[in-house]
């Protein structure tokens, strides 16, 4: 009979490339990781690691075991929903990865209306960006993750994951003042300087589309992923920037704000395991992030 135990780490391995990189998402030892997967070997009878370099590969018997591994690792994640959906009140842990602006203006509400109608859930967030949000979740790290995902950009995809549409979430151009929002352009702002999210991230490189589209290279001068700093950059007239309404959970504006051409926005998606899908605590957290996303929806008007 194989360890189910063992035959997780080899998923693991299977996920995330190396023995340390399994250690160190489940908190063993490398040399403790692999005294079970030698021990997997044996239980097998067959070879499952080969020595490349200072790297071990699968052979083709380990890759046989991940497939059935994740099968078993799903039907008894279905086997706790199953028992969960018997209770007659929605209790335990739920893990949500959340990237930042949706963690602003959509997980505290969220969880207001958990606390009023499941007391007994206990909700963990961590911030994330979306991609590694997404891994996570498939590799059993967090339970929910709320991403998104920019127009004309796709996310590779995860056929163990779910995804549930959360808001539709519109993108403006945030200018410094001095530039009048009801005649801006987006070529308006070609001369200005630009503050945009990390080169990389799905965001910039959707942004930096839009200004060449638009026939302007930005001029990025200030780059981070936080987007209160952002807000404080363009509201103290250093930079122009792509701001997306949920940024302003709810709130007026602080920032002018001008039309975009094509009116963009951003999908904001809920995702989780096919398997954990029907959790009552898991299902409970998707309503209400649902109900706080619609509060914080509404279109802000432009500011000035």
């Amino acid at each position: 009979m194989l360890d189910v135990r063992r035959l997780r780490l080899l998923v693991e391995l299977s996920r995330r490339g190396t023995l340390a990189a399994v250690a160190e998402a489940l908190s063993y030892s490398p040399s403790s990781v692999s005294q079970q997967l030698a021990l997997l070997e044996r239980e097998a009878g067959v070879p499952l690691l080969v020595q490349a370099g200072r790297r071990v590969q699968l052979t083709p018997q380990a890759l046989v075991l991940v497939e059935h591994g994740i099968a078993v690792l799903d039907r008894l994640e279905e086997a706790e929903a199953e028992v969960a959906r018997s209770l007659t009140s929605v209790g335990g842990t739920v893990r949500v990865a959340v990237f930042q602006s949706a963690a602003h203006a959509v997980v505290p509400q969220a969880l207001t209306i958990l606390a009023a109608e499941h007391p007994g859930l206990r909700v963990e967030v961590t911030e994330r960006e979306p991609e590694a949000g997404l891994f996570e979740v498939a590799a059993r790290d967090f339970d929910l993750v709320v991403a998104e995902q920019y127009p004309g950009h796709t996310r590779a995809h995860r056929p163990e994951l779910d995804r549930v549409p959360l808001v539709a979430d519109p993108i403006r151009l945030a200018l410094p003042g001095g530039v009048a929002p009801e005649a801006a352009t987006l070529a308006d702002a070609a001369s200005l300087p630009w503050v945009l999210e990390p080169a990389g991230t799905a965001s910039r490189e959707w942004a930096v589309q839009l200004c060449r589209e638009a026939g302007f290279e930005p001029d990025v001068r200030f780059e981070t992923a936080d987007l209160i700093a952002h807000i404080r950059l363009i509201r103290a007239g250093h930079a122009a920037g792509l701001l997306p309404d949920l940024v302003w959970a709810g709130e007026p504006p602080s920032v002018r704000l001008a039309e975009l051409p094509g009116r963009p926005q951003r999908e904001v998606f809920t995702a989780t395991r096919h398997a954990a899908a029907t959790r009552p605590a898991v299902v409970a957290c998707r309503e209400a992030l649902a109900r706080a996303a619609r509060a914080a929806a509404p279109a802000p008007r432009p500011a000035g």
